[in-house]
């Protein structure tokens, strides 16, 4: 069985594992020129249920652990004015441990053997049957489209396209926290921060190499204002000044997120696909997360659902023995993947609306028992 995953992120490299645990052999093809070509995104929760047992199912889960950060956990909620309505501490070890991204796809890269990754390969078109890549065709018994938002495989399967959601980030960092910027490290803590208030919101979260990665959430009709009018790479002083005046009503330490922060500003406006997205059963082809469901971050659960679509996946697989058995395996994974991908993104799209309503802060409270 011939099985060609699009796609090196979380999702693509923990099938590729998976399977190889199972003795099924695959072959992963990646854009990006290496694991490290580019930032790989910021802290993320791993949870039980999903993220985990991925990683059990990979044989991974002592790495995890080694890098995970429980203290990660702890979690403060506040409106724009500074007033807390959830200050927690971290749990005890055991329950949803936060994992920088780069170092959770460095583990699972480092699982497989050269050639299972081709870095910067370019796929430019795909069949149920072979994919293109840099002018090769590939010929495939499995095409598995673990490549994201704007997947190329996904038209093979629907003809659904990402939505713009009405909400927009700007993403900033502040480094050497602890050295350069200790009221800030102090202000957000070991974990996460969350200030919700007139239909905007800063979010920081402390990342394991020193950092606190801060989205700035601002709504805009227009998919493309962040990027185009807000936004200037060329000009971070006047950037800065106008994200200043944007969140002028809000608390000193907040503001001083901004005024403090490293001098690159990445605009990244969100994106989900139709809460319930699915397709008919095609042959010798099938998704994996962003690609099968993209939603907002607003329920924490991208990471880990994409995990465990491709650990159930390659379960799937590797218990059909034979090349025949292939459509009896991808029906059983998304069978399972369709309703608990649906449940999340309502959630997702849900808290989205209610967390950037008049009172966020005060109704996410209540949610959490706050």
């Amino acid at each position: 069985m011939k099985i060609t995953i699009v796609g090196g992120g979380l999702g693509g490299l923990t099938l590729a594992r998976v399977l190889r645990v199972h003795g099924v052999e695959s072959t992963v093809y990646e854009l990006d020129g290496s694991p490290t070509a580019r930032d790989q995104g910021g802290t993320l929760d791993m949870h039980g249920e999903s993220g985990q047992r991925a990683l059990r199912e990979a044989g991974l889960f002592d790495q995890f652990r080694a890098v995970a950060r429980d203290e990660g956990e702890a979690m403060r909620l506040m409106d724009g004015k500074g007033v807390v309505y959830v200050d927690d501490v971290a749990p005890e070890p055991g329950g949803r441990p936060e994992v920088d991204r780069s170092a959770l796809k460095r583990i699972l890269v480092e699982s497989l053997p050269a050639g299972a990754v081709r870095w910067g390969a370019k796929v430019t078109a795909v069949t149920p049957s072979s994919v293109t890549v840099d002018g090769e065709i590939i010929e495939s018994d499995l095409v598995v489209g673990a490549d994201g938002a704007w997947s190329k495989v996904r038209p093979l399967l629907s003809d659904a396209r990402p939505v713009y959601s009405g909400l927009s980030f700007v993403e900033l960092h502040l480094s050497d926290v602890d050295a350069q910027h200790p009221d800030a490290a102090a202000f957000v803590g070991p974990g996460s921060m969350f200030a919700l208030d007139h239909g905007k919101g800063v979010m920081a979260q402390r990342n394991g190499d020193g950092r606190i990665r801060v989205y700035l959430a601002i709504r805009a009709e227009d998919e493309g204002w962040v990027a185009t009018e807000l936004v200037d790479p060329a000009d971070p002083v006047q950037t800065r000044l106008r994200l200043l005046e944007i969140f002028d009503d809000f608390a000193a330490p907040l503001r001083g997120l901004i005024a403090d922060a490293d001098e690159a500003f990445v605009p990244r406006a969100i994106h989900a696909l139709p809460v319930g997205h699915r397709w008919p059963r095609v042959p010798g082809v099938t998704l994996l997360g962003d690609a099968a469901h993209l939603m907002s971050p607003f329920a924490g659960e991208g990471a880990n659902l994409a995990m465990l679509d491709a650990a159930e996946l390659a379960l799937a697989l590797a218990a059909t023995g034979t090349t025949g058995a292939v459509e009896d395996a991808l029906a059983t994974y998304e069978a399972a993947m369709f309703p608990r991908a649906e449940q999340a993104a309502y959630a997702s799209a849900t808290n989205l609306v209610e967390c950037f309503e008049p009172g966020g802060a005060q109704r996410l409270a209540g949610f959490m028992g706050g």
